[in-house]
Protein backbone atom coordinates (compact mmCIF):
# COMPACT_ATOMS: atom_id res chain seq x y z
CA UNK A 1 0.00 0.00 0.00
CA UNK A 2 2.85 2.34 0.87
CA UNK A 3 4.61 1.77 -2.45
CA UNK A 4 1.34 2.29 -4.36
CA UNK A 5 0.71 5.55 -2.55
CA UNK A 6 4.25 6.72 -3.31
CA UNK A 7 3.77 5.83 -6.97
CA UNK A 8 0.58 7.90 -7.12
CA UNK A 9 2.31 10.89 -5.51
CA UNK A 10 5.20 10.56 -8.00
CA UNK A 11 2.70 10.50 -10.87
CA UNK A 12 1.10 13.71 -9.63
CA UNK A 13 4.46 15.44 -9.39
CA UNK A 14 5.24 14.45 -12.98
CA UNK A 15 1.88 15.87 -14.16
CA UNK A 16 2.50 19.14 -12.33
CA UNK A 17 6.05 19.53 -13.62
CA UNK A 18 4.92 18.93 -17.21
CA UNK A 19 2.45 21.82 -17.02
CA UNK A 20 4.59 24.96 -17.32
CA UNK A 21 1.68 27.31 -16.58
CA UNK A 22 0.93 25.48 -13.35
CA UNK A 23 4.56 25.62 -12.31
CA UNK A 24 4.67 29.36 -12.99
CA UNK A 25 1.62 29.87 -10.79
CA UNK A 26 2.96 27.68 -8.02
CA UNK A 27 6.50 29.03 -7.84
CA UNK A 28 6.48 32.55 -9.32
CA UNK A 29 3.25 33.87 -7.83
CA UNK A 30 4.62 34.15 -4.26
CA UNK A 31 7.57 36.21 -5.50
CA UNK A 32 5.38 38.47 -7.64
CA UNK A 33 2.80 39.10 -4.92
CA UNK A 34 5.40 39.84 -2.26
CA UNK A 35 7.05 42.44 -4.52
CA UNK A 36 3.83 44.01 -5.85
CA UNK A 37 2.03 44.33 -2.51
CA UNK A 38 3.74 47.53 -1.41
CA UNK A 39 1.52 48.92 1.29
CA UNK A 40 -1.87 47.89 2.58
CA UNK A 41 -4.81 50.13 1.70
CA UNK A 42 -5.29 52.91 4.22
CA UNK A 43 -8.72 52.85 5.83
CA UNK A 44 -10.47 54.98 8.41
CA UNK A 45 -10.20 53.76 11.99
CA UNK A 46 -13.23 53.76 14.29
CA UNK A 47 -13.82 52.51 17.84
CA UNK A 48 -10.26 51.29 18.33
CA UNK A 49 -9.91 49.78 21.83
CA UNK A 50 -7.52 51.70 24.11
CA UNK A 51 -6.37 51.39 27.72
CA UNK A 52 -5.59 54.45 29.87
CA UNK A 53 -3.14 54.72 32.74
CA UNK A 54 -4.06 57.89 34.64
CA UNK A 55 -1.39 58.59 37.27
CA UNK A 56 -2.63 62.12 37.87
CA UNK A 57 -6.31 61.44 38.62
CA UNK A 58 -7.46 65.07 38.75
CA UNK A 59 -10.18 67.12 37.14
CA UNK A 60 -8.06 68.00 34.12
CA UNK A 61 -7.21 64.41 33.22
CA UNK A 62 -10.80 63.28 33.81
CA UNK A 63 -11.95 65.80 31.20
CA UNK A 64 -9.30 64.53 28.83
CA UNK A 65 -10.44 60.92 29.35
CA UNK A 66 -14.06 61.98 28.71
CA UNK A 67 -12.95 63.44 25.37
CA UNK A 68 -11.47 60.05 24.42
CA UNK A 69 -14.65 58.28 25.54
CA UNK A 70 -16.80 60.61 23.42
CA UNK A 71 -14.61 60.21 20.32
CA UNK A 72 -15.83 57.99 17.49
CA UNK A 73 -12.26 56.87 16.89
CA UNK A 74 -11.63 55.28 20.29
CA UNK A 75 -13.34 52.95 22.72
CA UNK A 76 -11.94 52.84 26.26
CA UNK A 77 -11.37 49.15 26.92
CA UNK A 78 -9.99 49.47 30.44
CA UNK A 79 -8.46 51.83 32.99
CA UNK A 80 -5.18 50.19 33.99
CA UNK A 81 -2.84 50.53 36.98
CA UNK A 82 0.57 49.99 35.36
CA UNK A 83 2.39 50.04 32.04
CA UNK A 84 3.07 46.31 32.37
CA UNK A 85 -0.68 45.67 32.47
CA UNK A 86 -0.97 47.68 29.26
CA UNK A 87 1.76 45.64 27.57
CA UNK A 88 -0.03 42.47 28.66
CA UNK A 89 -3.20 43.74 26.93
CA UNK A 90 -1.09 44.39 23.82
CA UNK A 91 0.21 40.82 23.84
CA UNK A 92 -3.34 39.50 24.17
CA UNK A 93 -4.52 41.66 21.27
CA UNK A 94 -7.08 43.44 23.46
CA UNK A 95 -6.04 47.04 22.75
CA UNK A 96 -4.49 49.06 19.93
CA UNK A 97 -3.14 51.87 22.10
CA UNK A 98 -2.20 52.57 25.72
CA UNK A 99 -2.35 56.20 26.90
CA UNK A 100 -0.07 56.98 29.86
CA UNK A 101 -0.90 60.22 31.69
CA UNK A 102 1.90 61.08 34.15
CA UNK A 103 1.32 62.29 37.68
CA UNK A 104 1.08 66.03 38.28
CA UNK A 105 0.19 67.04 34.75
CA UNK A 106 -2.13 69.83 35.97
CA UNK A 107 -0.83 73.03 37.54
CA UNK A 108 -1.43 75.04 40.64
CA UNK A 109 -0.86 78.76 40.64
CA UNK A 110 0.40 78.67 37.05
CA UNK A 111 3.33 76.36 37.73
CA UNK A 112 3.92 72.89 36.38
CA UNK A 113 3.48 70.14 38.96
CA UNK A 114 5.19 67.50 36.86
CA UNK A 115 6.24 66.44 33.40
CA UNK A 116 3.68 67.32 30.73
CA UNK A 117 4.54 64.55 28.25
CA UNK A 118 1.70 62.11 27.69
CA UNK A 119 2.86 58.77 26.32
CA UNK A 120 0.97 57.09 23.50
CA UNK A 121 1.98 53.44 23.29
CA UNK A 122 0.76 52.21 19.91
CA UNK A 123 0.68 48.74 18.35
CA UNK A 124 2.46 49.43 15.05
CA UNK A 125 1.98 45.94 13.60
CA UNK A 126 -0.27 47.74 11.11
CA UNK A 127 1.66 50.98 10.42
CA UNK A 128 -1.23 52.71 8.66
CA UNK A 129 -3.51 52.10 11.61
CA UNK A 130 -0.81 53.21 14.06
CA UNK A 131 -0.31 56.47 12.15
CA UNK A 132 -4.00 57.27 12.22
CA UNK A 133 -4.45 56.37 15.87
CA UNK A 134 -1.48 58.54 16.87
CA UNK A 135 -2.84 61.48 14.89
CA UNK A 136 -6.36 61.08 16.31
CA UNK A 137 -5.08 60.82 19.89
CA UNK A 138 -2.82 63.86 19.50
CA UNK A 139 -5.72 65.89 18.14
CA UNK A 140 -7.99 64.89 21.04
CA UNK A 141 -5.30 65.80 23.61
CA UNK A 142 -4.75 69.22 22.03
CA UNK A 143 -8.49 69.89 21.84
CA UNK A 144 -8.90 68.79 25.45
CA UNK A 145 -6.21 71.22 26.57
CA UNK A 146 -7.76 74.09 24.61
CA UNK A 147 -11.17 73.43 26.13
CA UNK A 148 -9.94 73.80 29.71
CA UNK A 149 -10.97 77.02 31.41
CA UNK A 150 -7.70 77.00 33.34
CA UNK A 151 -4.56 76.29 31.33
CA UNK A 152 -2.49 73.27 32.19
CA UNK A 153 0.73 75.26 32.17
CA UNK A 154 2.12 78.70 31.68
CA UNK A 155 3.59 79.24 28.24
CA UNK A 156 3.70 75.50 27.61
CA UNK A 157 1.34 72.93 26.18
CA UNK A 158 0.98 69.20 26.61
CA UNK A 159 3.13 67.34 24.12
CA UNK A 160 2.19 63.70 23.57
CA UNK A 161 5.19 61.36 23.42
CA UNK A 162 4.43 58.63 20.87
CA UNK A 163 6.10 55.23 21.28
CA UNK A 164 5.52 52.64 18.56
CA UNK A 165 5.67 48.99 19.58
CA UNK A 166 6.66 46.00 17.39
CA UNK A 167 7.14 48.14 14.26
CA UNK A 168 8.86 51.41 15.20
CA UNK A 169 10.02 52.03 11.61
CA UNK A 170 6.37 51.99 10.44
CA UNK A 171 7.13 49.59 7.59
CA UNK A 172 4.13 48.51 5.54
CA UNK A 173 5.69 45.10 4.94
CA UNK A 174 5.06 44.17 8.58
CA UNK A 175 1.33 44.25 7.82
CA UNK A 176 1.03 42.88 4.29
CA UNK A 177 3.47 39.94 4.51
CA UNK A 178 1.23 37.84 6.83
CA UNK A 179 -1.76 38.64 4.60
CA UNK A 180 0.07 37.68 1.42
CA UNK A 181 1.16 34.42 3.05
CA UNK A 182 -2.47 33.61 3.81
CA UNK A 183 -3.57 34.52 0.29
CA UNK A 184 -0.84 32.53 -1.47
CA UNK A 185 -1.39 29.36 0.54
CA UNK A 186 -5.14 29.52 -0.11
CA UNK A 187 -4.61 29.98 -3.85
CA UNK A 188 -2.03 27.24 -4.23
CA UNK A 189 -3.36 24.61 -1.85
CA UNK A 190 -7.09 25.09 -2.38
CA UNK A 191 -7.52 26.40 -5.91
CA UNK A 192 -4.85 24.27 -7.58
CA UNK A 193 -5.97 21.13 -5.72
CA UNK A 194 -9.62 21.56 -6.69
CA UNK A 195 -8.79 22.34 -10.31
CA UNK A 196 -6.35 19.42 -10.54
CA UNK A 197 -8.87 16.87 -9.29
CA UNK A 198 -11.72 18.25 -11.44
CA UNK A 199 -9.40 18.11 -14.46
CA UNK A 200 -9.02 14.37 -13.88
CA UNK A 201 -12.82 14.06 -13.95
CA UNK A 202 -13.11 16.07 -17.18
CA UNK A 203 -10.55 14.09 -19.16
CA UNK A 204 -11.86 10.77 -17.83
CA UNK A 205 -8.76 9.56 -16.01
CA UNK A 206 -10.37 9.69 -12.56
CA UNK A 207 -12.34 6.53 -13.34
CA UNK A 208 -9.09 4.77 -14.25
CA UNK A 209 -7.61 5.77 -10.89
CA UNK A 210 -10.70 4.68 -8.96
CA UNK A 211 -10.61 1.13 -10.31
CA UNK A 212 -7.08 0.67 -8.96
CA UNK A 213 -6.52 -1.28 -5.71
CA UNK A 214 -5.99 2.00 -3.86
CA UNK A 215 -8.88 3.28 -1.77
CA UNK A 216 -10.44 6.51 -3.11
CA UNK A 217 -9.43 8.47 -0.02
CA UNK A 218 -5.76 7.56 -0.58
CA UNK A 219 -6.02 8.58 -4.23
CA UNK A 220 -7.32 12.00 -3.21
CA UNK A 221 -4.62 12.39 -0.54
CA UNK A 222 -1.97 11.39 -3.12
CA UNK A 223 -3.18 14.14 -5.43
CA UNK A 224 -3.11 16.69 -2.60
CA UNK A 225 0.32 15.75 -1.21
CA UNK A 226 2.41 17.45 -3.95
CA UNK A 227 0.62 20.75 -3.39
CA UNK A 228 1.29 20.53 0.34
CA UNK A 229 4.98 19.92 -0.31
CA UNK A 230 5.11 22.77 -2.83
CA UNK A 231 3.44 25.03 -0.28
CA UNK A 232 6.42 24.41 2.01
CA UNK A 233 8.65 25.75 -0.77
CA UNK A 234 6.44 28.81 -1.02
CA UNK A 235 6.52 29.35 2.75
CA UNK A 236 10.31 29.25 2.66
CA UNK A 237 10.38 31.63 -0.33
CA UNK A 238 8.06 34.14 1.30
CA UNK A 239 9.92 34.11 4.61
CA UNK A 240 13.29 34.48 2.86
CA UNK A 241 12.08 37.41 0.74
CA UNK A 242 10.44 39.03 3.75
CA UNK A 243 13.52 38.70 5.93
CA UNK A 244 16.30 39.50 3.47
CA UNK A 245 14.54 41.80 0.98
CA UNK A 246 11.91 43.59 3.07
CA UNK A 247 13.71 43.46 6.46
CA UNK A 248 10.70 41.95 8.21
CA UNK A 249 12.00 40.23 11.36
CA UNK A 250 11.05 36.78 12.59
CA UNK A 251 10.96 37.59 16.29
CA UNK A 252 9.26 34.39 17.39
CA UNK A 253 9.95 30.70 16.92
CA UNK A 254 10.61 29.79 13.29
CA UNK A 255 9.50 26.20 13.87
CA UNK A 256 6.22 27.40 15.40
CA UNK A 257 5.68 29.76 12.46
CA UNK A 258 6.29 26.95 9.95
CA UNK A 259 4.07 24.59 11.94
CA UNK A 260 1.15 27.03 11.94
CA UNK A 261 1.69 27.61 8.21
CA UNK A 262 1.57 23.87 7.50
CA UNK A 263 -1.63 23.58 9.55
CA UNK A 264 -3.18 26.42 7.55
CA UNK A 265 -2.04 24.77 4.31
CA UNK A 266 -3.81 21.59 5.40
CA UNK A 267 -7.01 23.58 5.96
CA UNK A 268 -6.64 25.09 2.49
CA UNK A 269 -6.07 21.64 0.97
CA UNK A 270 -9.23 20.36 2.63
CA UNK A 271 -11.14 23.31 1.19
CA UNK A 272 -9.81 22.44 -2.26
CA UNK A 273 -10.85 18.82 -1.83
CA UNK A 274 -14.34 19.90 -0.77
CA UNK A 275 -14.65 22.20 -3.80
CA UNK A 276 -13.56 19.35 -6.09
CA UNK A 277 -16.52 17.28 -4.88
CA UNK A 278 -18.91 20.12 -5.78
CA UNK A 279 -17.58 21.37 -9.14
CA UNK A 280 -17.85 19.36 -12.34
CA UNK A 281 -15.65 21.53 -14.58
CA UNK A 282 -12.37 23.38 -14.16
CA UNK A 283 -14.09 26.71 -14.85
CA UNK A 284 -16.62 26.01 -12.11
CA UNK A 285 -13.83 25.05 -9.71
CA UNK A 286 -11.96 28.28 -10.50
CA UNK A 287 -15.10 30.38 -10.03
CA UNK A 288 -16.04 28.73 -6.74
CA UNK A 289 -12.47 29.07 -5.49
CA UNK A 290 -12.38 32.77 -6.39
CA UNK A 291 -15.72 33.56 -4.77
CA UNK A 292 -15.46 31.28 -1.73
CA UNK A 293 -11.74 31.69 -1.04
CA UNK A 294 -10.10 34.74 -2.64
CA UNK A 295 -12.73 37.38 -1.87
CA UNK A 296 -13.16 36.42 1.82
CA UNK A 297 -9.38 36.37 2.27
CA UNK A 298 -9.05 39.83 0.73
CA UNK A 299 -12.06 41.39 2.46
CA UNK A 300 -12.81 39.52 5.70
CA UNK A 301 -9.45 38.31 7.03
CA UNK A 302 -8.02 41.63 8.21
CA UNK A 303 -5.46 41.54 5.41
CA UNK A 304 -6.66 44.85 3.93
CA UNK A 305 -9.54 46.15 6.00
CA UNK A 306 -9.54 46.13 9.84
CA UNK A 307 -12.19 43.68 11.02
CA UNK A 308 -13.03 45.88 14.03
CA UNK A 309 -14.41 48.56 11.68
CA UNK A 310 -16.85 46.21 9.93
CA UNK A 311 -20.54 45.78 10.80
CA UNK A 312 -21.15 43.17 13.48
CA UNK A 313 -22.65 40.66 11.04
CA UNK A 314 -19.46 40.74 8.93
CA UNK A 315 -17.33 40.39 12.05
CA UNK A 316 -19.24 37.21 12.88
CA UNK A 317 -18.89 35.87 9.33
CA UNK A 318 -15.14 36.59 9.40
CA UNK A 319 -14.75 33.96 12.12
CA UNK A 320 -15.28 31.19 9.56
CA UNK A 321 -12.54 32.54 7.27
CA UNK A 322 -9.39 30.47 7.99
CA UNK A 323 -7.09 33.24 6.79
CA UNK A 324 -8.26 35.52 9.63
CA UNK A 325 -6.94 33.16 12.29
CA UNK A 326 -3.77 32.43 10.34
CA UNK A 327 -2.90 36.10 9.83
CA UNK A 328 -3.45 36.83 13.53
CA UNK A 329 -1.16 33.92 14.47
CA UNK A 330 1.56 34.95 11.99
CA UNK A 331 1.58 38.55 13.26
CA UNK A 332 1.78 37.36 16.87
CA UNK A 333 4.66 34.95 16.15
CA UNK A 334 6.57 36.77 13.41
CA UNK A 335 6.18 40.42 14.45
CA UNK A 336 5.39 40.37 18.17
CA UNK A 337 7.60 37.39 19.01
CA UNK A 338 4.95 35.59 21.07
CA UNK A 339 5.01 31.90 21.88
CA UNK A 340 2.76 28.87 21.55
CA UNK A 341 0.43 29.85 24.39
CA UNK A 342 -0.45 33.17 22.74
CA UNK A 343 -1.63 31.51 19.50
CA UNK A 344 -3.29 28.49 21.08
CA UNK A 345 -6.76 29.77 20.19
CA UNK A 346 -5.84 30.28 16.53
CA UNK A 347 -4.22 26.83 16.34
CA UNK A 348 -7.31 25.26 17.93
CA UNK A 349 -9.67 26.95 15.46
CA UNK A 350 -7.57 25.93 12.43
CA UNK A 351 -7.30 22.34 13.70
CA UNK A 352 -11.07 22.15 14.16
CA UNK A 353 -11.60 23.53 10.65
CA UNK A 354 -9.22 20.92 9.18
CA UNK A 355 -11.01 18.05 10.94
CA UNK A 356 -14.47 19.24 9.87
CA UNK A 357 -13.43 19.85 6.27
CA UNK A 358 -11.72 16.46 5.97
CA UNK A 359 -14.87 14.77 7.20
CA UNK A 360 -17.07 16.68 4.76
CA UNK A 361 -14.72 16.05 1.83
CA UNK A 362 -14.48 12.30 2.42
CA UNK A 363 -18.23 12.01 2.95
CA UNK A 364 -19.11 13.90 -0.23
CA UNK A 365 -16.49 12.06 -2.25
CA UNK A 366 -17.92 8.71 -1.22
CA UNK A 367 -21.43 9.85 -2.14
CA UNK A 368 -20.25 10.96 -5.59
CA UNK A 369 -18.71 7.54 -6.20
Amino acid sequence: MKSSFTAFVKKEFIHIFRDKRTMMILLLMPVILIILFGYAITTEIKRAPVAILDQSRDEVTQKMISHFAASEYFSIYKMIDSEEEGRSLFRQGKVRMVIVIPAGIAVESGKMKGESGIQLLVDATDPNEATQLSAYATQIIVESENSNAKPLSTGNSITPVIKLLYNPQMKGAYNFVPGVMGLILILICAMMTSVGIVKEKEIGTMEVLLVSPMKPVYIILAKATPYLLLSLVNIATILALSYFLLDVPINGSLSLLVGVSVLYALVALCLGLLISTIADTQQAAMLISAVVLMLPVMLLSGMVFPIENMPEILQVISNIVPAKWYIIAVKDIMIKGLGFGSVLQEIGVLTLMAVVLVGLSVKRFKIRL
